[in-house]
C-alpha cells in the first residue's frame, strides 16, 4: 500500500470508528445504563451538588478498550490498524466530555449559548432524556444524532 493510501485508510479508521461509537453509545445507554447498570447511571438522572457521580465510572470503563487498542496497535506492528481504531474511540470520548459534560451539563462553568441548530437539537434531546428520573420511560439515547422531532423552534429555546 502506498503511503498516501495507508494514511487515508488510517484516517478512515479514525473517522469511521468515531461515528460507529455513536451506535455503541446509543446501545450502551439504552440497554446497559438504563438496564442492568442503572445502579451506576441513576446518579446522572438526579439533581445533586457534588462534582463526581457514580455514572462517571462509565468513563473509566469505556477508556479501557480504547487504551488497550492503542497499546496493541503500538506494540504489535502486524495489527497497527488497531492504534487508529483506539484513537477513534478516544476521540469520541473527548467529544463526549466536551459536549455532554461541559456544554450540556455545565460541569465546567463556561459562558456558552448554543446558536447552531444542530447543537440546539442535540441539547434539547438530551434535556428531554433527563426529564425522566427513572430507569424506564426515557427517550433520546443518542449523543451525536437526534431525530428532527427534537428540532428547536422559537417556543423551545435552548441556552
Amino acid at each position: 500500500m502506498t503511503d498516501i493510501l495507508l494514511i487515508l485508510f488510517y484516517a478512515f479508521l479514525i473517522v469511521g470508528t468515531f461515528f460507529f461509537m455513536e451506535a455503541v453509545a446509543w446501545f450502551t445507554h439504552k440497554y446497559i445504563m438504563h438496564g442492568f447498570l442503572w445502579t451506576w447511571h441513576k446518579s446522572h438522572h438526579k439533581v445533586h451538588n457534588h462534582k463526581l457521580e457514580r455514572n462517571d465510572l462509565f468513563a473509566v470503563v469505556f477508556s479501557i478498550p480504547s487504551a488497550a487498542l492503542i497499546m496493541a496497535g503500538i506494540e504489535f506492528p502486524a495489527v497497527r490498524w488497531l492504534l487508529f481504531v483506539g484513537i477513534g474511540v478516544a476521540c469520541y470520548g473527548v467529544f463526549y466530555v466536551l459536549f455532554h459534560d461541559i456544554l450540556v451539563h455545565r460541569r465546567v462553568k463556561l459562558k456558552f449559548k448554543a446558536k447552531n441548530s444542530y447543537l440546539k437539537r442535540m441539547m434539547r434531546a438530551h434535556y428531554i432524556h433527563h426529564e425522566v428520573h427513572t430507569k424506564d420511560g426515557a427517550e433520546a439515547f443518542g449523543f451525536l444524532y437526534a431525530p428532527k422531532k427534537y428540532e428547536v423552534d422559537n417556543k423551545n429555546k435552548i441556552s
